[in-house]
C-alpha cells in the first residue's frame, strides 16, 4: 500500500499564479480556499501574493516563459541580460539569428563584461527557456520606437484615442496624472498650506499601478525622524511640483528591465517642459492635444483615489476624536502628518479595482479598443461614511475645487501636551519591546471584538515579520 502521509508537492505555473492573483482580487474567495482550488498549501498561495508586482511584471512582459514552474535566475545575469538585448535588436532589424550565432555573441560580451565565461549549449537552451526565446510566435517581439519624437499634433478626441495607440497592447498603455490634494481637510474647510502634489500612473489593463509620488512642503517633517526611507508605503519629493525628469527616467529604467516598450499618455504642457530631457529607450510619450479636455489618466479614476483617501481620512479623524473626548475635527486634522498622509495614500490607491480603471480608460477614449467593456462596472465611490450625506461626501471629495479658509491648520509641529520626552521634541522612537507589546494588545483587541479568521491571518503575518525584524 502506498503511503499518504506525505504530501506531494505541486508548483504552479506563472499562467496558473495569475489565476491565482485574479480570484483573489476579483472574488471574495479567501487564501484557503484559492488553495484548495488549486491543491496547493494556504503559505504557496501566500508566496504569490507577496510576489504579484514581480509576477504581474513577468506576465506583461511578453518574454516570460508562462508555462515555467520555477524561475531560477542565471549565474551570469549579467551577460543574461546583454544577450536578450542584443537578440531584440536584431529580431527588430530582421537579421538571421542561429544558436551558433547566439553563442559566438555571449562570449564576446562576456569578454566585454570581464567575466571568465565560455557559452555552452545547455546554458543556451536554459538561457532559451528563461527568455522565451524560440517557443513559437505567442509573445511577438515589438519592434524599437523610432528616434523621432511624435508630432505636437498629436490627435486625440474624448472620443478615439490617440493614433499611436494601435500599436500597444493594453498591457502597454500607461496614463499618468499629477492630482493635488488637501490632505488633512475636513468637511467644509481647508488649510491653504496642506496641499501637495500626488502623482498617479497606471495601465489601461488596471494591472499595473505604479507606486504613489507626493511633492512635498517640508524638506524633512519631523515624523520622517528614525523612519526608514524603504518603509515608506509612498515616494515622497521634498520640493513643490513633481520632479518628472526622475521619474521618467527611472519608469524607463524599469521597462528595461522587463524588456518592454510601453506608451505613456502625458499632458501636452507637461511633455513641453520636458523637451530637453534626454532620449527614453523603453518609454515613447504620447502627449495629449492641447485643445483636448481629456486627462492624460482618466478623471474617473482619480475621482476615486480621492474617494477612498477622503474616507480614509474620515475614519483617521473618528478614531483620534474617540481617543480625545472634545477634540473638534479641525484639531484632529491639524494632527495629520506627511507620514499619515503617505500611508493613506498608499492605501487609497490599492483600493482602486482593476476592472474600474479598465471601464474608465475605455469609455474616455484612453486605452486601444482590445480590452471587453464589463457591464459590472465597479463603482467610483467607496460606500459613504456615517455622518455625512451622499452631497456632502461628494463636495469633500471635491475640496480642492474650492477657495481654502486661511490659517484653519497648523503646522505639523504639535502642542505642548502632545510632545515627547526626546531631546529634539519629537516623540521617543519605539523599541523592540513597544512593538511586541503593541502586538499582544492587538491581537487581544481582536479576541475581545470577534475579529474574522481571514483578519488574525493577516495579523500572523504582521506578526512574523515583526518578530524576524526584532531577532535582527
Amino acid at each position: 500500500m502506498e503511503l499518504s502521509g506525505k504530501k506531494k508537492l505541486h508548483a504552479l505555473s506563472l499562467a496558473e499564479k495569475i489565476q491565482v492573483l485574479e480570484l483573489l482580487d476579483e472574488s471574495k474567495m479567501s487564501q484557503s480556499e484559492v488553495a484548495r482550488r488549486f491543491q496547493v498549501s494556504q503559505p504557496q498561495i501566500s508566496r504569490i501574493c507577496k510576489n504579484k508586482e514581480k509576477l504581474l511584471a513577468d506576465w506583461c512582459s511578453g518574454t516570460a516563459n508562462r508555462e515555467r514552474k520555477r524561475k531560477r535566475e542565471s549565474k551570469y545575469s549579467g551577460i543574461d541580460e546583454a544577450l536578450l538585448c542584443w537578440y531584440r535588436i536584431a529580431r527588430a532589424k530582421a537579421w538571421d539569428v542561429t544558436g551558433p550565432v547566439l553563442l559566438h555573441k555571449a562570449k564576446e560580451l562576456a569578454d566585454i563584461l570581464g567575466q571568465d565565461f565560455v557559452p555552452s549549449i545547455g546554458w543556451l537552451v536554459r538561457w532559451k527557456r528563461r527568455n522565451n526565446v524560440g517557443f513559437g510566435a505567442r509573445h511577438v517581439l515589438a519592434p524599437p520606437f523610432p528616434p523621432e519624437p511624435p508630432p505636437p499634433g498629436l490627435a486625440s478626441q474624448t472620443s478615439q484615442p490617440p493614433l499611436a495607440l494601435k500599436d500597444f497592447s493594453p498591457e502597454d498603455v500607461f496614463g499618468c496624472a499629477e492630482v493635488p490634494l488637501l490632505y488633512r481637510a475636513v468637511p467644509g474647510r481647508a488649510g491653504a498650506g496642506d496641499q501637495v502634489h500626488v502623482l498617479l500612473c497606471a495601465n489601461s489593463r488596471g494591472t499595473e499601478k505604479r507606486r504613489v509620488l507626493v511633492s512635498g512642503l517640508q524638506a524633512a517633517p519631523r515624523c520622517f525622524l528614525g523612519v526608514s526611507s524603504e518603509a515608506l508605503p509612498a515616494s515622497y519629493h521634498p520640493d513643490v511640483g513633481i520632479p518628472w525628469s526622475e521619474w521618467l527616467a527611472q519608469f524607463d529604467r524599469d521597462m528595461g528591465r522587463q524588456g518592454r516598450r510601453v506608451a505613456l499618455l502625458l499632458a501636452a504642457q507637461v511633455v513641453e517642459e520636458l523637451a530637453g530631457l534626454p532620449g527614453l529607450c523603453h518609454v515613447r510619450l504620447l502627449p495629449l492635444s492641447t485643445t483636448s479636455t481629456t486627462p492624460s489618466l482618466p478623471s474617473s479614476v482619480i475621482r476615486a483615489f480621492k474617494a477612498h483617501y477622503r474616507r480614509r481620512l474620515l475614519g483617521k479623524l473618528a478614531a483620534v476624536r474617540s481617543k480625545r473626548a472634545g477634540t473638534s475635527l479641525a484639531e484632529a486634522g491639524a494632527g495629520i502628518t506627511v507620514l499619515d498622509m503617505l500611508h493613506m495614500a498608499a492605501a487609497a490607491w490599492a483600493k482602486v479595482p482593476p476592472q474600474f480603471i479598465v471601464s474608465s480608460f475605455l469609455q474616455e477614449g484612453l486605452a486601444p479598443c482590445k480590452v471587453p467593456l464589463s457591464s459590472d462596472r465597479a463603482s467610483e465611490m467607496p460606500p459613504v461614511p456615517g455622518g455625512l450625506s451622499l452631497e456632502e461626501f461628494s463636495r469633500f471629495v471635491d475640496l480642492e475645487g474650492e477657495e481654502p479658509a486661511s490659517g484653519v491648520c497648523k503646522e505639523e509641529m504639535g502642542t505642548e501636551d502632545e510632545v515627547g520626552t526626546g531631546e529634539d521634541g519629537c516623540e521617543p522612537l519605539p523599541t523592540r519591546a513597544d512593538a511586541l507589546r503593541a502586538l499582544g494588545t492587538l491581537r487581544r483587541w481582536f479576541e475581545c471584538h470577534g475579529a474574522s479568521p481571514e483578519l488574525f491571518e493577516k495579523f500572523y503575518a504582521c506578526e512574523e515579520e515583526v518578530e524576524r525584524l526584532c531577532c535582527l
